[in-house]
C-alpha cells in the first residue's frame, strides 16, 4: 500500500477507502536491463486507463492506477510514456496518478500471493489452469 495517510495500515483500513492509500506492486529492478519507460510502458498493457479507480471487478480508490517515481529522472521518462498514451486514447480520459512515491507497505502476508492463496472465494488461482489474462487467473 502506498499513498495513503495512516502509518502501516490494514487491507481493512485500506478497503474502506478513508485511508488515501492505493494497492501497488513495488518493484526493483536493472536499469541496464529494462528502463523505467519500458515498465511504464508495460504497465498501462495490463490497464484500462480509462477507468477510474478499478481493475478488472475491483472498484474504489484503492484500486486507481498510478505511477509512483522516486527520481526525476523516472519521472520524466512517465510523463514521455504518459503524453504517448493520452495521445492514444482518442480523447478518451485518462485516469492514472503520477506521483511522487510516498512510504510503501507491504500487505499483510495472508493478502500476499493472494489470487494463488485462493483470494476471498478459497478457490486457487493458476496460470496452470490455461488463464490468458495478464493479471489475473480466475477459473
Amino acid at each position: 500500500y502506498t499513498q495513503g495517510a495512516l502509518e502501516h495500515p490494514s487491507y481493512e483500513a485500506v478497503c474502506s477507502g478513508a485511508t488515501g492509500h492505493t494497492e501497488v506492486v513495488q518493484l526493483t529492478y536493472k536499469p541496464d536491463e529494462v528502463s523505467f519507460a519500458e515498465l511504464c510502458k508495460l504497465l498501462f498493457t495490463r490497464i484500462n486507463p480509462s477507468l477510474k479507480d478499478q481493475v478488472g471487478n475491483d472498484r474504489g480508490t484503492q484500486y486507481r492506477h498510478g505511477i509512483y517515481y522516486h527520481t526525476p529522472e523516472q519521472k520524466a521518462e512517465a510523463e514521455a510514456v504518459i503524453a504517448d498514451v493520452k495521445a492514444s486514447l482518442g480523447g478518451a480520459p485518462f485516469y492514472a496518478e503520477l506521483e511522487e512515491a510516498k512510504v510503501y507497505y507491504p500487505a499483510e502476508e495472508y493478502h500476499q500471493q493472494y489470487l494463488e492463496k485462493g483470494g476471498r472465494m478459497g478457490a486457487k488461482q493458476s496460470a496452470e489452469k490455461g488463464c490468458t489474462e495478464t493479471i489475473r487467473c480466475y477459473g
